[in-house]
């Protein structure tokens, strides 16, 4: 199916993309965005191009400068947008990359409007809400769906309905049916069934509630799907439909499953597919997902495991290393492992509540990247540890940083090498503040320069020309790989003979040789 133009109102309708919508009530980290790579995922095996888009509340221009303890990860696009995780989801599930185009924050809309006002462009106009924030908020629909060339454009809107800082969004939404008509749009409205251990009871008040909300603002979900642990009866779902007014066949309730990537199968088994090809005119084609229901059977089979430990600082929140552990996972179902996760966190192993031989009990380590000198002694320690006691280890971003350090600290007889990320605390090292410090991992010149602290990074996909001989070189197979990045200091030149006398081996460079 050809991408086709979104109309404006009076022109020829036919011509738009399809859009599908997904909001959520009652409560947030429903799983939104699983809803929606899930969506995309079935209707992709139905032989659709498909395309997928966040819109955030927040008042940040991108999710870069978030705290990952608070909100997660921040997922990096091959183009280098930083995003939120539900990016993340969308290109596990979709198994295709996603652009900036794909995350539009509030912030980057009230920036797009001042910026226009300031320049003029409203030529004297009063700027409001509606309509110069909602037509920028359309704009970067369509320019996303447009340049995807996709058969069906998905959006989620963040947060849940009723938070006033979503209203833009929403109200946009509801315009674009008026736009391009209701053949051409359908609306997905993800909602919570609390259930009272107390009486056994499932409760489909708020979710009732819920939609009453979303139709006061003027749209009518077409499909709503009841998020609940526990199982819910047809009597049940009979009411919620009388009371929101969707087709009882397209009240779906998904229980929390034991992996994620059941979800698509089991929307698929509730044929929303189906029920989506109904309402928007759509000729669906035959399934092609064998490969995914061969990855479910992979994942619910009985496996030995494979213990890894986590050696990180943001462990009050998993969703921090969101994508590493989904690349963990899969890379143990790959080989036939179910992975156990063993969580250190660094700074217990620095006021030794965490033995340190405890890292004995683990196939192998992982150090993720992170920010700043919090918890570097005990990444240090556990790095020091793995690499004498020949346990296999990775690390990623900040801790390839660390791997340098530890490794010209302990095997080039460097004692004062360190980064000059902490050099100010000289946290992590054995130097004193007397005397010039080995800056292994140091700010490039053109970072210097740079003041703002946003999108400022080395971000997204960088060719990476491996060493022959290496172990990554044998792992990936080919000489040539692009991987993302996400960092401000790099590995000094400088000291590349030195350390590879040591032993260092530098696998992979940039074409030019220039970055490690």
């Amino acid at each position: 199916m050809a991408l086709r133009k979104p109309a404006r109102r009076g022109r020829d309708r036919t011509r738009v993309p399809k859009l599908i919508i997904v909001t959520g009530g009652v409560l947030s980290g429903l799983g939104k965005g699983v809803t929606m790579a899930s969506i995309g995922n079935i209707l992709k095996a139905r032989g659709f191009r498909v395309n997928a888009q966040k819109f955030d509340q927040y008042l940040n221009v991108d999710a870069g400068t978030l705290n990952p303890g608070e909100h997660g990860e921040v997922f990096v696009t091959d183009d280098g947008a930083e995003t939120d995780l539900d990016l993340g989801h969308y290109e596990r599930f979709l198994d295709q990359p996603l652009t900036k185009d794909s995350s539009v924050m509030t912030g980057q809309i009230y920036q797009e409007v001042i910026t226009a006002e300031r320049e003029g462009k409203y030529l004297g106009k009063t700027v409001q809400m509606i309509p110069h924030v909602t037509d920028v908020v359309k704009r970067r629909l369509w320019a996303a769906a447009r340049r995807s060339r996709a058969d069906i454009h998905l959006v989620e809107v963040g947060g849940t309905v009723g938070d006033y800082e979503g209203a833009h969004f929403l109200e946009a939404v509801r315009q674009i049916a008026i736009e391009v008509g209701k053949e051409n749009i359908l609306y997905v409205h993800v909602a919570f069934l609390p259930h009272l251990a107390a009486s056994g009871e499932i409760k489909t008040k708020p979710a009732q509630n819920s939609v009453r909300e979303l139709r006061a603002i003027g749209i009518q979900p077409d499909v709503l799907i009841a998020r609940t642990d526990h199982p819910v009866s047809a009597s049940q779902l009979e009411k919620l439909s009388l009371y929101t007014n969707v087709d009882v066949d397209a009240v779906i309730p998904v229980l929390t499953v034991g992996s994620m990537y059941e979800v698509p199968l089991y929307m698929e088994r509730r044929g929303l597919d189906r029920i989506i090809a109904r309402k928007l005119g759509l000729t669906l084609h035959p399934r092609n997902d064998r490969v995914w229901h061969r990855l479910v059977a992979t994942i619910k089979r009985t496996k030995p495991p494979i213990r890894i430990a986590m050696v990180g600082k943001y462990l009050t929140m998993k969703d921090t290393y969101m994508s590493l552990i989904e690349a963990l996972k899969a890379a143990a179902w790959a080989h036939g492992k179910h992975l156990e996760l063993l969580w250190v966190d660094s700074e217990e192993i620095e006021s030794g509540k965490f033995p340190i031989a405890n890292l004995r009990q683990a196939d192998g380590v992982v150090v993720p990247g992170g920010f700043g000198s919090r918890g570097v002694e005990g990444k240090m320690r556990a790095i020091r540890f793995a690499r004498e006691k020949q346990i296999p280890h990775l690390g990623l971003c900040f801790g390839m940083q660390l791997m340098v350090i530890e490794t010209a600290q302990h095997c080039a007889k460097m004692p004062k090498a360190t980064s000059e990320e902490f050099i100010a605390q000289a946290i992590g090292t054995r130097h004193s503040a007397s005397g010039k410090p080995d800056l292994v991992i140091h700010l490039m010149e053109e970072q210097k320069r740079t003041l703002l602290k946003g999108a400022t990074m080395r971000l997204g996909a960088w060719t990476c020309v491996l060493k022959d001989g290496s172990l990554a070189r044998t792992l990936y197979g080919e000489r040539r790989i692009s991987e993302r990045h996400r960092h401000r200091y790099e590995f000094n030149n400088a000291y590349r003979q030195k350390l590879e006398k040591a032993g260092l081996v530098i696998s992979g460079t940039t074409p030019d040789r220039q970055l490690v």
